[in-house]
């Protein structure tokens, strides 16, 4: 279901009709000059006609007001900062320009920080494809680019990323199986680069309602849980073993047919069934054997 059919009304960022603060810091050094020069100019004296009085009171106040208006109004933004500008509570706009700037003093101002950030998420548990139980934890690179979704589609922008971090990881985690001794599924273990991009797609399609996209993530740390992690070490030796003793014996094989077929050919000796079997089985100890080999030597013959 959308947003908007759950009835909130998605935000979308827009400009600020903001003004160039050193142009207002003209403004302002103007009033407050012209504030000065009426007084050095000197005040009325007492029993000056009242209109004269009056003309001055109005002209230092309306400097003054001006003053403080103006000074109220500035504020500055960072390189990678933007400031979202509210008037009453109704959105007015984004101001992403750089430098001293100035806008009206009864319009709030917050700022966002739109740099990239970096987030490693907490070790937590979760049952791969398989249920086996698993710990897994992911770094990653948000940032803001919608200031307007951030501030007022979320309660907490910087909360709802660290939630949906750890819910994706957990959706990630639970879709692929750790491992696969068989190597015909992907894995987490194995696939790194790919599990990774799946990852950022699920981070930005749960981000994107605040805001925010995801440039680079990655799993941090990935391991069985400790309860079943010595159990999964020793059948992955296993499993090792039984693979190292597979090519072995298929390599011990077609060295033995290549001996056989090579004497056969050049017809070095003759070797009957009985023969035969004999060589293959001291050749399969000597070229299976985990040790080296000690040669016996016959001094009669096979059948004695």
């Amino acid at each position: 279901m959308s947003v908007e059919q759950q009835g909130m009304v998605r935000s979308n960022e827009r400009p600020a009709a903001a003004f160039n603060g050193y142009l207002m810091l003209l403004v302002l050094l103007a009033a407050v000059a012209f504030a000065v020069w009426l007084v050095a100019s000197g005040i009325p004296a007492e029993g000056s006609p009242e209109p004269v009085i009056l003309a001055f009171v109005i002209k230092l106040v309306g400097a003054a007001l001006v003053a403080g208006v103006v000074a109220i109004g500035f504020y500055m933004i960072q390189p990678n900062q933007a400031a979202v500008l509210t008037l009453f509570g109704s959105y007015a706009g984004t101001d992403r320009t750089e430098g001293l700037r100035w806008i009206w003093p009864w319009i709030g101002k917050s700022k966002v920080s739109v740099r990239a950030n970096n987030l490693i998420s907490d070790r937590i548990k979760v049952n791969d494809l398989r249920g086996n139980p698993i710990e897994m934890a992911a770094q990653v690179v948000w940032r803001v680019v919608d200031t307007a979704q951030a501030l007022f589609d979320v309660d907490d922008y910087k909360a709802f990323v660290t939630v949906q971090i750890e819910a994706a990881v957990r959706t990630i985690g639970a879709r692929y199986p750790y491992d696969d001794f068989a190597h015909a599924d992907v894995t987490l273990r194995g696939h790194h680069e790919e599990v990774g991009a799946e990852l950022r797609t699920e981070l930005i399609a749960r981000l994107q309602q605040a805001g925010i996209t995801v440039d680079e993530c990655g799993f941090t740390h990935l391991a069985y849980a400790q309860e079943i992690a010595g159990a999964m070490l020793r059948r992955q030796q296993a499993e090792a073993v039984v693979a190292a003793r597979t090519t072995l014996v298929e390599g011990a094989v077609g060295m033995v047919e290549m001996a056989l077929a090579m004497l056969s050919e050049k017809n070095v000796v003759e070797l009957d069934d009985e023969r035969r079997a004999a060589m293959v089985s001291n050749l399969m100890v000597v070229l299976c054997s985990e040790r080296d080999t000690q040669p016996v030597v016959n001094a009669g013959t096979l059948y004695q």
